[in-house]
């Protein structure tokens, strides 16, 4: 999976997949394994020889704060393309026409917090997804009803799975 991370000013292209016990991280093309491991409230990341202890908090409109070695940076994660159907990415009204949320990573279904036939606004919650020891509420790019859940609380989900339908 393809994500448009934006961090400290600057979109980068990232890919992100498992391999093992650790992710193969693509930015812009130079692939790196990286170490994953939580000691308390900070994860190390091993990224070739060099560690580095991380901590995120939520920051406004969606970013994440994410302290690295104690240095802070505003990331956020543009949604896959693929996310928003053939069309692209939706208008800045909030998206039209059926919306698929997927997982945007591997992980596990904490909560759900819709069901079907709810109506939803733009950016209300959806469903909260555990991945990489981080909770993250995936929510609605725009208005809707929901027609679909395709998951259930508990259950583990693949990078890329649908998981709520809004129509």
């Amino acid at each position: 999976m393809i994500l448009q991370i934006t961090a400290g000013g600057r979109t980068r292209a990232v890919e992100v997949s498992r391999s093992g016990e650790t992710f193969l991280v693509s930015i812009d093309g130079r692939q790196h394994a990286v170490d994953v491991k939580e000691t308390g409230a900070l994860m190390s990341l091993l990224i070739g020889s060099r560690s580095y202890e991380v901590s995120m908090v939520p920051a406004r409109d969606g970013a994440m704060m994410v302290h690295v070695d104690g240095v802070p940076v505003e990331v956020s994660v543009a949604s896959p393309r693929w996310v928003h159907g053939r069309g692209g990415a939706a208008h800045a009204g909030g998206a039209v026409g059926p919306q698929q949320i997927t997982a945007p990573m591997p992980g596990k279904i904490v909560k759900l917090l819709v069901k079907p036939g709810d109506r939803v606004e733009p950016r209300q919650g959806l469903v909260v997804v555990e991945a990489m020891k981080m909770e993250n509420e995936l929510r609605a790019r725009g208005a809707g009803t929901v027609a679909e859940v395709r998951v259930k609380e508990g259950s583990s989900v693949e990078a890329g799975a649908i998981l709520v339908i809004l129509e």
